[in-house]
């Protein structure tokens, strides 16, 4: 049944619009990521979602540049709260993917459906390009403030990104395969040998 209709701000309802497509593309992936799908989860008309948004393809941009600014939030937060020394800000940054919110199959399903779009929807091409450059800059930073040169930092943050979204793929997969414990001692080793490794 359709939730009463009320009246809110523009900012606010674009926003629970975007979570209701979020919702969708989880529980029944981009085939079911219709206008009417989301209206009727966002409980409002059909309409209201196209006042809003030129085009699904747009509000579909928007969904993946939300889900990866919820996940950036999560990962802030987790350095925030590492206190000061560089190499526990890292650590924090890479095991936080191993865990909630991060480490959630609904976000595995938003994740998946959103990827499925990105050779053939360019906004949405966009929007994952700059979300994986972010990251990439975030992870070169840390290793930076842990003394890694330079002229290594981009292709190790490249491993690092690989590593990490390689175990969280499976961990969210296969809960039972390992422990998100077992998966940040596994990345730990890896950042590890590359913060060590000897110089020219």
């Amino acid at each position: 049944m359709r939730k009463p209709f009320a009246r809110v701000d523009p900012g606010t309802r674009r926003s629970s619009l975007i979570e209701a497509a979020a919702r969708v593309l989880a529980e029944r992936g981009t085939a079911g990521a219709s206008v009417r799908a989301i209206a009727a989860e966002a409980g409002v008309s059909a309409g209201l979602v196209t006042h809003h948004f030129a085009s699904i393809d747009a509000l579909i941009a928007q969904t993946y540049a939300h889900v990866a600014d919820r996940v950036s939030a999560a990962l802030g937060v987790a350095v925030a709260q590492a206190g000061d020394d560089p190499r526990a800000k890292l650590d924090a940054y890479v095991s936080a993917s191993f865990a909630a919110p991060i480490a959630d199959p609904a976000l595995l399903a938003t994740w998946t459906a959103l990827w499925g779009l990105v050779r053939s929807n360019p906004a949405v091409a966009a929007a994952h390009d700059q979300s994986y450059a972010e990251y990439r800059a975030d992870l070169e930073r840390l290793l930076a403030a842990c003394g890694l040169p330079e002229g290594e930092r981009r292709t190790a943050a490249i491993s690092v990104a690989a590593l990490v979204d390689g175990l969280w793929l499976e961990l969210c997969l296969t809960p039972t395969g390992f422990t998100a414990a077992e998966a940040g001692a596994i990345a730990d080793r890896h950042v590890t040998a590359l913060l060590l490794s000897p110089r020219p």
